[in-house]
C-alpha cells in the first residue's frame, strides 16, 4: 500500500474525531454517515481490498490498512488519537475483543468512548468486560443510524420525508434552556420549523412563541437535512 497519507496529531481540539475499525458493510455505513454529517473520520482495516473499496465510495476519507490487533499499528495509524472508536469487526471475535481493549487501555490513548459490534450475547458480555462503553448488534441498529447518533448525540428520532427533508425529535440543547421560541427564532436563525415542544409524554403541538424551553424537554423540528444538522448538538 502506498504511504500517501501520514497521520499528524490534532492540536487544541475537544473533539478529536472518529475512528472506524473494520470496514465491512456495517463499518462502511458508519463511515458514510459520519462523513455525510461533516465528521472527521479515520477508517482502518486489515484488508487492502476493503480499504480500496471504501476509497472508491468516499475518495476524501482518511483510510489505512492496519493490523488492528497490534497496539503500535493502531498508534501509528492514529486510531488512539481519536476520541471515539467504532469497532465494526465481527470475526474473528478475538480481534474484536483485542481491538476494544487496546483502544481503551493502551498507554497514552486519547480514546474516550469505544462502541463495538457484537454477534452474540456472549460476545457482548466479553466486549463490555474489556471496556466497551456501548455494544450494538447490526440487526438491531444499522450503521447509518449509529453514524447519525454519533454526530447528533441529542437526536432521539428522525423521520425522513424525502431525500432532502426530515423531521427530527431532539433533546433541547443546553444553550436553548430557559429561552423562548420567540427569542430563539429557529425559523430565521436555523431555517427549521418547530412542530412541537415539551416533555416527551406531554408535547405541545404548534407551541406559541412565548413557550419557554426547559431542561430535559424535547423539540420536534422540520427542515432540510443540512439545516437540521446545524442545530446545537448538546
Amino acid at each position: 500500500m502506498s504511504e500517501w497519507w501520514q497521520w499528524s496529531p490534532r492540536e487544541n481540539s475537544e473533539d478529536l474525531g472518529f475512528a472506524v475499525v473494520g470496514i465491512g458493510r456495517f463499518g462502511s455505513a458508519v463511515c458514510r454517515e459520519l462523513i455525510r454529517n461533516g465528521a472527521d473520520v479515520l477508517a482502518v482495516d486489515n484488508s487492502e481490498r476493503a480499504i480500496e473499496e471504501l476509497r472508491q465510495l468516499e475518495p476524501s476519507i482518511e483510510a489505512r490498512v492496519v493490523d488492528c490487533t497490534e497496539e503500535e499499528s493502531l498508534r501509528e495509524a492514529g486510531v488512539l488519537e481519536m476520541s471515539t472508536v467504532v469497532v465494526g469487526i465481527s470475526e474473528p471475535i478475538e480481534a474484536s475483543i483485542t481491538t476494544t481493549l487496546l483502544a481503551k487501555d493502551s498507554e497514552g490513548s486519547r480514546v474516550r468512548k469505544v462502541i463495538a459490534r457484537a454477534t452474540s450475547d456472549l460476545h457482548e458480555k466479553m466486549l463490555k468486560r474489556v471496556g466497551a462503553d456501548r455494544v450494538v448488534f447490526p440487526s438491531r441498529m444499522q450503521g447509518e443510524r449509529l453514524g447519525l447518533e454519533l454526530v447528533r448525540p441529542n437526536l432521539i428520532e428522525r423521520l425522513e420525508l424525502d431525500d432532502q427533508t426530515c423531521i427530527d425529535e431532539i433533546k433541547v440543547p443546553d444553550i436553548f434552556v430557559g429561552r423562548s421560541l420567540r427569542d430563539l427564532n429557529l425559523r430565521k436563525n436555523y431555517l427549521v420549523n418547530v412542530l412541537a415542544a415539551g416533555p416527551t409524554k406531554r408535547l405541545n403541538v404548534n407551541p406559541p412563541a412565548t413557550y419557554i424551553l426547559e431542561e430535559g424537554h424535547v423539540l420536534v423540528v422540520m427542515g432540510l437535512t443540512g439545516d437540521l444538522q446545524k442545530l446545537p448538538k448538546t
